[in-house]
């Protein structure tokens, strides 16, 4: 079958597997398996279901079952030794299940054709790899089948093995189980007889739990270690959409390396296409710039799939239905799902020269690694942006930014730090470098990116976590623990959101402004949203509380 081509529309979702599923699963097992008999029975996928209904994962596409693992409890030291299939099931596939086991045993694993080339597989081995740490089992055994030994009759199986672990042939069992920290412990002969194409031979592999603890030892099912990432990015002369999209890939691509959770870009990081425009005036060239945007985003969407990362896409301008023009981050996260953030402050320069509008509402947004806010650039220095999103249970805070001087760029630094300090969360700055002589306004950059924690003694002394080479474009990570967010929120040496003062003030977010702030008139402003007005009278600023 061929691979889906577009991404567009993945919303990807990991699992139990109810016994409603079978349907699905039967027919899916039936395509893959179709010189294997093709699916378990009914009796026997609802038996293993019934028995460990934590180990039977899917990944769902919407609502269609694209990917299974299914898995049972099994005693290491029995299965870590000569076993065959028999052993695990026995007369009329009944599951031999033992719920006294300590390890997890993979009976099987599998994923559509047509979804395949996307690393979806890793995802679920991840899954029962998360379970496995979480219920606190030794590790993953599996037998697992080499379907090529068939091709190469010339090599004994343990030259087979050892041809496929140095790369020189390729198994796409034995291959895919090495690249996810599997290893070979020993062969197993006679495994499964009717497996032609594996000879009845099978490799015996292992996970080991480095978490494991024999004794009193109580599961945490919250994901405490995130590594985020980001680039600063070099801005350059660009001839196609293309060009720069294969520029983002690169370094989306280097960040699944890294096996980085997040991977952050830097506001406008696609402003070279404006020297593509046609004209010098700026109001048309941001114009030309959205025009790009919805293209962007779903591409984007597609590499945080197939790369497996979330994708904080730095910001865009985007046109919007009403001809109105907002500055828009995406958060393109690797179930296919995206969500949006519009700028909210708008500089004096976007709104005099591009005639951008703010957007009238800030969000925290779930992912699979924590709760995160986003504020592009200039809003990290209106504190009040990022105590509401705190006060939500946000964790960690992006802020993509565009500077070109020093001064506007420490103005975004201190300011973030300060966030990452007062709102006890992990923030990150993301900027862009390089020059840009062909693009009106944007003609220089500088920008030091960085990392900042909470400043207390599970944190760098510095309360800097990473920070790059000032003006030079490279990617930088760090490794975070929301554990301990929770711990200096609670035990710290300050507790800045607990010790409050709410008996004296308090933060609220006013009604949603259903037009642009350019279009009402002052009192209308005022009454929305509460701010000082340029032109306002000294006097009556200095009443408004």
């Amino acid at each position: 079958m061929s691979k889906i081509e577009k991404t567009d529309d993945f919303h990807l979702t990991i699992a139990e597997i109810k016994k409603k599923d079978y349907p699905q699963l039967k027919a899916l097992m039936d395509r893959v398996y179709v010189n294997l008999g093709g699916a378990w029975s009914k009796n026997t996928i609802h038996t293993l279901i019934d028995a460990f209904p934590e180990g039977q994962i899917a990944l769902f596409d919407h609502d269609q079952l694209i990917g299974i693992v299914l898995s049972m409890r099994v005693d290491y030291a029995k299965f870590s030794n000569p076993h065959t299939y028999d052993d695990l099931i026995g007369q009329k596939e009944i599951i031999r299940d033992n719920p006294e086991g300590d390890a997890i045993y993979g009976l099987d694993a599998l994923i559509d054709p047509e979804y395949r080339g996307y690393r979806l597989g890793r995802r679920l081995y991840d899954a029962r790899k998360e379970l496995c740490r979480q219920l606190n089992f030794r590790a993953i055994l599996a037998g697992g089948r080499i379907p090529n030994y068939h091709n190469h009759q010339d090599l004994s199986p343990g030259e087979y093995i050892d041809a496929v672990e140095s790369r020189e042939i390729h198994d796409p069992a034995l291959s895919f189980q090495l690249s996810n920290g599997f290893i070979v412990k020993r062969i197993l002969t006679a495994y499964l007889p009717d497996d032609k194409q594996s000879k009845g031979f099978a490799t015996l592999l292992e996970w080991s739990n480095i978490y494991y603890e024999p004794k009193d030892y109580k599961p945490n099912t919250r994901k405490s270690e995130v590594r985020i990432g980001g680039i600063q990015w070099q801005m350059r002369e660009v001839e196609s959409p293309e060009e720069l999209l294969q520029q983002v890939e690169f370094f989306v691509d280097v960040m699944a390396d890294y096996n980085s959770d997040f991977a952050c870009l830097p506001e406008f990081f696609n402003a070279p296409l404006m020297g593509l425009c046609e004209s010098t005036d700026q109001n048309i060239a941001i114009r030309f710039l959205a025009d790009y945007t919805e293209w962007f985003k779903n591409e984007i969407s597609h590499l945080a799939v197939s790369y497996n990362v979330n994708v904080i896409t730095g910001s865009m301008p985007l046109l919007d239905e009403d001809d109105t023009l907002y500055n828009v981050s995406y958060l393109c996260r690797r179930d296919g799902t995206v969500d949006e953030q519009r700028k909210i402050h708008i500089t004096p320069h976007e709104r005099s020269a591009w005639v951008i509008e703010g957007g009238d509402e800030v969000k925290v947004f779930d992912t699979d690694a924590g709760r995160i806010g986003i504020l592009v650039c200039y809003d990290v220095e209106f504190p009040e942006l990022a105590r509401l999103l705190a006060l939500d249970d946000m964790d960690i805070l992006f802020v993509p930014f565009w500077t070109d001087t020093k001064n506007g760029y420490l103005r975004v630094r201190h300011c973030a730090q300060a966030r990452a300090i007062e709102n006890e969360c992990y923030v990150m700055i993301c900027g862009s470098v390089g020059n840009l002589p062909q693009v009106e306004s944007l003609d220089i950059q500088y920008a030091q990116s960085s990392i900042f924690s909470p400043s207390d003694f599970a944190f760098p002394h510095d309360a800097i976590m990473a920070e790059t080479t000032p003006n030079t474009e490279m990617i930088f990570f760090s490794d975070v623990n929301l554990d301990k967010l929770t711990h200096v929120r609670h035990e710290g040496s300050v507790h800045n959101l607990i010790d409050r003062r709410d008996d004296l003030f308090s933060l609220k977010w006013k009604r949603k402004s259903k037009i642009p702030a350019s279009k009402l008139s002052d009192e209308e402003r005022r009454e929305n949203s509460g701010s000082v007005l340029i032109g306002d009278p000294l006097q009556n600023r200095a009443q408004k509380p």
